[in-house]
């Protein structure tokens, strides 16, 4: 089973920017892809931005312009640029993976966006 740790959220004032970093235990390489989902309080979780073996990239319409996912193949991490942040990005973010093993989560780092 692929280990999942996120790590980079915290508060931050409305219009500033955080780098949530996802760090995995195998190498993302043979991942088929991963995700960025997050959940606000009393809502579902929700796909932000994704990234497939192959270096496609899929965004929330909500994200788009704002939050730019990558990896790091050597350091095998994926991580989640965010910028311009407006308080309804405020949540817990996840990080997800899929691969030959099934499907993996990390436990979340909570993002605030104050106003």
């Amino acid at each position: 089973q692929v280990q999942l740790v996120e790590s980079g959220g915290g508060l931050v004032q409305a219009g500033g920017s955080l780098r949530l970093s996802c760090a995995a235990s195998g190498s993302i390489t043979s991942f088929i892809d991963m995700d960025w989902y997050r959940q606000a309080p009393g809502e579902q979780r929700e796909l932000v931005a994704g990234i497939t073996s192959g270096g496609g990239k899929v965004y929330a319409n909500s994200v788009k312009g704002r939050f730019t996912i990558s990896r790091d193949n050597a350091r095998n991490t994926v991580y989640l640029e965010m910028i311009r942040l407006k308080p309804e990005d405020t949540g817990v973010y996840y990080c997800n993976a899929n691969g030959y093993w099934g499907t993996s989560w990390g436990q979340g780092t909570q993002v605030t966006v104050s106003s």
